[in-house]
């Protein structure tokens, strides 16, 4: 299991950074930029993660150096799943109001200061769902990757399976193994997504997240007032006055 766990997460961090650059680049204005990204996201999108694997294993030394196995799995994964990561990046960034962009443009911010400060962080709020998705099923895809000889969790079943009697219990184990993982995964990037809301002032904190103690909702009778909550680093809430008055 531990080969799957590296490949999940070694793969999951390049196809995130695949991902960016392509998916700004898809989305740039310049045809020079837009087309070549373009091409190579639906290439990477439109052919089998397996004959991926098929031509880097075994085509790609035909015309330079060979690579190893794990090398091999994880530049399928990166590119397979990076190609459909880009068009969740390219998709969140222009899915940012027009607004925002227009007061950027208004304030005369450079291309990278106005990515890093307003537009990502509020694309990154947007894409993590969509890569939350991608990157479990780059755990679970990352289970055919045995046939290019990687002892990973999936061939480790197998080969016990060839030496057992137990298809049953390995078959229950490979359930309960992939399950886990995948809601580990999960998890981590809802935390990451509440994070994120949290600071463009959409949601609760990550301590309201991960608290045991139900969130009394000030206001209500158990607060004993009527002043609605303030928002992030102390800010009031649209509707209330500064001393917590109603409008």
């Amino acid at each position: 299991m531990w080969l799957t766990i590296q490949l999940t997460i070694i793969s999951g961090f390049l196809a995130f950074i695949l991902a960016i650059v392509f998916g700004l680049a898809a989305g740039s204005p310049k045809l020079i930029l837009r087309l070549p990204a373009r091409i190579i996201i639906e290439f990477f999108r439109g052919t089998s993660l397996l004959v991926q694997l098929f031509w880097l294993y075994y085509v790609l030394p035909l015309f330079g150096p060979q690579l190893d196995a794990f090398t091999v799995g994880v530049a399928a994964l990166s590119l397979n799943y990076g190609a459909y990561a880009a068009e969740a990046v390219r998709a969140s960034i222009t899915s940012v109001p027009k607004a925002q962009w227009e007061a950027t443009t208004a304030l005369s911010m450079s291309w990278t200061h106005k990515m890093r400060r307003i537009i990502f962080p509020q694309a990154w709020a947007l894409m993590l769902p969509s890569l939350t998705n991608l990157w479990v099923h780059l755990l679970k895809g990352s289970s055919i990757v045995y046939i290019v000889g990687i002892s990973e969790f999936t061939f480790e079943l197998l080969q016990l399976r060839k030496a057992t009697d137990w298809f049953f219990a390995l078959a229950v184990v490979g359930l309960i193994g992939y399950f886990l993982l995948a809601l580990i995964i999960t998890w981590g990037m809802h935390l990451l997504e509440v994070r994120a809301k949290f600071r463009l002032g959409r949601g609760p904190s990550l301590k309201e997240v991960l608290s045991l103690k139900p969130t009394v909702k000030i206001g209500t009778p158990e607060a004993g007032t009527t002043t609605d909550r303030a928002g992030p680093k102390g800010t009031a809430v649209a509707g209330t006055s500064a001393k917590g008055e109603n409008r």
